[in-house]
C-alpha cells in the first residue's frame, strides 16, 4: 500500500492520496463482476427456464460477488485506513486550520469530538450503499430484460401480418 501526504497544516495531514491495492482490486473486481451481468441479460430470453447447472453456477457467482462486495472490500478499507492512514479512535479530526478542533482539546466552538475512526466507518457505509445501489439497479435491469417499450408493438392480423393503416 502506498500513502502519499501532500502537506500538513497544524500538525494534521490535510490531503493524503492513497493507493490501497487490496481495496482497489476488490472494489473494481466486485463492480466489474456485477456489471458483467448486463451483457448476459441482453442475450438471455426472459421466458427461458434455467437448468439446474445454470442455477447453481449463477448462485455461486452471485454469492462470490457478494462476499467480495460486502465482506472483503469493506474489510480491506478498514485495514487500510487503520494501518496506512492511521484513522484510529485516538486520532481526532481537527480539519484545516483547526476549525473542527473540539473544545475539550482547546478548540474555540466545536463541542463534538470526531475521531478519524468515524470517518473511516462512514467510508464503509458509502461502500455498502454503492453495492446495494448497484444490486438494485442490476435486479431492475434483469427483470426488465427482453421487454419492449410501450407503443412499439405493431398490431397483427389473424394471419400474423402487420396491420398497416392506409393514408
Amino acid at each position: 500500500m502506498i500513502s502519499v501526504e501532500f502537506f500538513r497544516l497544524g500538525g494534521q495531514p490535510v490531503l493524503k492520496v492513497f493507493f490501497a491495492q487490496a481495496f482497489i482490486v476488490s472494489f473494481v473486481a466486485a463492480t466489474v463482476g456485477a456489471l458483467l451481468v448486463l451483457p448476459y441479460a441482453k442475450r438471455r430470453p426472459k421466458d427461458k427456464k434455467a437448468s439446474w447447472g445454470e442455477a447453481m453456477l449463477a448462485s455461486m457467482y452471485a454469492f462470490g460477488l457478494m462476499v467480495i462486495a460486502f465482506g472483503i472490500c469493506p474489510d480491506r478499507w478498514i485495514a487500510h485506513s487503520d494501518a496506512e492512514l492511521g484513522w484510529g479512535a485516538t486520532n481526532i479530526v481537527y480539519g484545516p486550520w483547526d476549525i473542527l478542533k473540539p473544545t475539550a482539546l482547546g478548540g474555540s466552538y466545536n463541542p463534538v469530538t470526531i475521531p478519524w475512526q468515524a470517518i473511516r466507518d462512514i467510508g464503509v457505509v458509502v461502500i455498502h450503499v454503492w453495492f446495494f445501489g448497484l444490486l438494485i439497479f442490476l435486479w431492475g435491469k434483469w427483470q426488465k430484460r427482453g421487454a419492449t417499450p410501450a407503443g412499439t408493438t405493431v398490431a397483427t392480423s389473424n394471419y400474423g401480418r402487420p396491420l398497416v393503416k392506409k393514408a
